[in-house]
């Protein structure tokens, strides 16, 4: 099996920065993470706070700590740092290989896609942002890792762009749809992110993100890992 990891985002209209970070890491025992942040408002502030959060999930997530712990140090961290003022959406998908498992792990209002060959579900259960209150705890799913299993996560921006009451998408047939063909990852994300900008006619309201993981059968024979990234100034 080989995993994929896709990435696609756009700032807010008239916004020079997205205040939504990715960031990716390799897991200390095996497998690899992904956090995707929406830092509170937008721009240079939503930045600051989204890498302040980003960075401080992908330490953790490198010394080996589990996903929900650090759901839980990180909001703590962010809680402690800016005196429980402002707030994040965090939100890891992770392949963990000791387990031989698939772990999504979420603390925002917007739902994420699950695909299986099987079924294609949202994962909508309610979870709060950390940042602010004491208890807050991450709504985790975790699935056996299995080839043909696809996972979406977007930030509220993609949710704005889909619930327009002229030129809406239904986000959930898109993530779902071209599963079955075996689309690789980023090509997902970029379908996505390409509805998004037309359901916005090109000046989205809010910053757009999309982060897939999908888990496809490989004939490479050695095993080799490969890093990809387009970003432009």
């Amino acid at each position: 099996m080989e995993v994929q990891i896709g990435a696609a985002k756009v700032s807010k209209y008239a916004t020079a920065e997205s205040g939504d970070t990715i960031e990716m890491i390799e897991r200390p025992h095996g497998g690899i993470s992904a956090v995707l942040v929406d830092g509170q408002r937008s721009g240079r502030s939503a930045k600051i706070i989204s890498n302040i959060v980003a960075r401080k999930a992908i330490s953790l997530l490198g010394e080996g700590v589990r996903d929900g712990a650090v759901a839980r140090a990180t909001h703590d961290y962010l809680r402690t740092h800016r005196r429980g003022q402002v707030t994040a959406e965090l939100q890891i998908v992770s392949v963990d290989l000791v387990t031989r498992s698939l772990v999504i792990s979420r603390n925002t209002h917007c739902p994420a896609y699950l695909a299986t060959p099987e079924e294609c579900r949202a994962l909508d259960q309610s979870s709060e942002p950390i940042g602010i209150h004491t208890s807050t705890k991450p709504v985790i799913v975790e699935v056996p890792l299995v080839p043909f299993t696809y996972v979406v996560l977007i930030t509220d921006g993609m949710l704005l762009a889909a619930q327009r009451d002229h030129g809406g998408f239904d986000l959930a047939t898109i993530a779902c749809q071209r599963v079955g063909e075996g689309i690789d990852a980023q090509s997902l994300a970029d379908r996505l992110l390409e509805a998004a900008l037309r359901a916005e006619s090109g000046r989205p309201r809010d910053d757009l993100s999309v982060m897939t993981l999908a888990v496809l059968p490989t004939d490479e024979p050695h095993r080799v890992r490969r890093l990809w990234a387009r970003f432009p100034i």
